[in-house]
């Protein structure tokens, strides 16, 4: 078995070395074998997701496993747990990256860089955790695999879905492995260079679909933020009631608790300043709190801990919405090894500045003391800023595939990002051996959760 996982302290740094280190792998791990998928015999799905639930909000488990138990795709969604449970006992290439965790193809998105370009990146970074990269690749091809069948797309549709995504990673991480190290660094993927890169083939249907969801995502800013989550009352914003998705925290404590709550949170704001750079400090010291609510997210993630907190600047033509989310222990970290971060909002937002090409302004960390008394580890980031995401339950194959070619091309540069380009392009070589092993094992493994999911409802 390769090297199992972990950083290494350091590498060759002569670029035949590292490549030759990377075609190496292929003797012990061989991409061929990327493909297999068969269960352990004491694989227990259900006791993974219910050992999850016990350390979630009780009040919203049942919330999520409606959303979980929708369709097979709705499970795949929520059972990163599972998978990492399913890919633990795989050889491993020992090819290590700063891993998402859950690279599925819906925890990618549109949103504003701090230059306000729109780009297209990963967006979900709950799990994030170094570990060997065809983790994150095997999450992906499998998403895709799972989201066409939700589709009714037919097998050539599907093979096609998965082979762009895998054709796409081995490409870039090709290029990305000539690039000098801030080239890397500094690329990024906007909707402009989307536009130029996949809009020739594209259907002009397929391009109007495109420009509206693009032209959506601009329009969620935090002025429509502010008009759809707030009221105003007696010249006071507050949250609106709208449970169980937004529950304003007056409705959960009250009185004496509420006012120690909301002073608990006022302090813990400015804790979290202090994970921020010198110039955002001062940014963020311009904003006063004034509200908090609970606000239900995604579908994996429904009965961790999530507030929303308000803060005005100016008037109320300057309101800032700052997500507060529970962060846990990565599901990998059972697999991986634990943390190098004592700190779980310090380990989602580290990895995050690691390995997304625009991270948010304003993206933080500190613990914070809820209603019950417990306190929790949480990272901070602006609730809505230009984000958007893909219409997947409307999305025809054509689009599709060209959407897993850039999620393709935006998991590759990630890892070059934080792993070893030179031997992940050696290793991964034209494209055509992993394309048929990733097309195999998504087919298996769809066929997995699909039965887990049965099981599961």
């Amino acid at each position: 078995m390769a090297k199992k996982s972990g950083r290494r302290s350091e590498r060759p740094t002569d670029p035949r070395e590292r490549a030759e280190s990377g075609r190496a792998v292929r003797s012990v791990v061989p991409r061929a074998s990327l493909g297999d998928w068969t269960p352990a015999p004491d694989r227990d799905p259900l006791g993974v997701l219910s050992a999850q639930d016990k350390v979630r909000d009780q009040d919203l488990v049942p919330l999520r496993h409606s959303r979980m138990g929708v369709s097979p795709f709705t499970f795949y969604r929520g059972a990163a747990a599972v998978m990492a449970a399913d890919l633990a006992p795989m050889p491993r290439t020992g090819l290590d990256v700063q891993l998402c965790g859950d690279a599925h193809l819906a925890n990618f998105g549109v949103f504003a860089s701090p230059d306000r370009a729109m780009v297209f990146d990963l967006n979900d970074f709950d799990e994030t955790h170094p570990g060997p990269f065809e983790w994150d690749l095997r999450r992906l091809v499998a998403s895709f695999e799972v989201a066409a069948r939700d589709r009714s797309f037919d097998d050539p549709q599907r093979v096609q879905i998965v082979a762009d995504s895998v054709l796409s990673y081995v490409s870039a991480m090709r290029q990305y492995s000539t690039m000098s190290n801030l080239e890397v660094w500094d690329d990024r993927l906007t909707i402009d260079d989307i536009a130029q890169r996949w809009a020739a083939r594209a259907s002009d249907d397929v391009l109007k679909r495109f420009r509206r969801n693009v032209d959506k995502a601009r329009s969620k800013d935090r002025i429509r933020a502010f008009d759809k989550l707030v009221e105003v009352t007696d010249g006071t914003p507050r949250f609106r009631s709208d449970p169980p998705v937004l529950v304003p925290v007056r409705e959960l404590v009250t009185g004496a608790e509420h006012a120690a709550l909301m002073k608990a949170v006022d302090e813990s704001l400015k804790l979290y300043r202090r994970t921020l750079a010198p110039d955002r400090r001062l940014l963020m010291d311009r904003y006063r709190f004034v509200d908090l609510a609970r606000k239900v997210v995604g579908v994996g993630s429904v009965g961790t801990r999530c507030w929303v907190a308000l803060l005005i600047g100016n008037d109320e033509t300057d309101p800032l919405f700052l997500q507060v989310k529970e962060a846990n222990a990565s599901v990998l970290e059972a697999h991986l090894g634990a943390s190098r971060y004592g700190q779980h909002g310090q380990r989602v937002v580290e990895g995050q500045r690691l390995i997304q090409s625009s991270p948010d302004v304003f993206l933080g960390w500190d613990q914070v003391r809820g209603p019950d008394g417990v306190a929790r580890d949480f990272y901070f980031r602006q609730l809505w800023d230009w984000k958007g995401s893909a219409d997947l339950e409307r999305m025809p194959a054509e689009a599709m595939a060209m959407y897993a070619a850039i999620c393709g091309r935006c998991l590759a540069r990630a890892h070059a990002r934080t792993g070893d380009s030179v031997a992940l392009a050696a290793y991964l070589g034209k494209g055509r051996t992993m394309t048929a092993s990733l097309v195999e094992f998504a087919r298996r493994y769809a066929d997995q959760n699909e039965a887990d999911h049965r099981s599961f409802s």
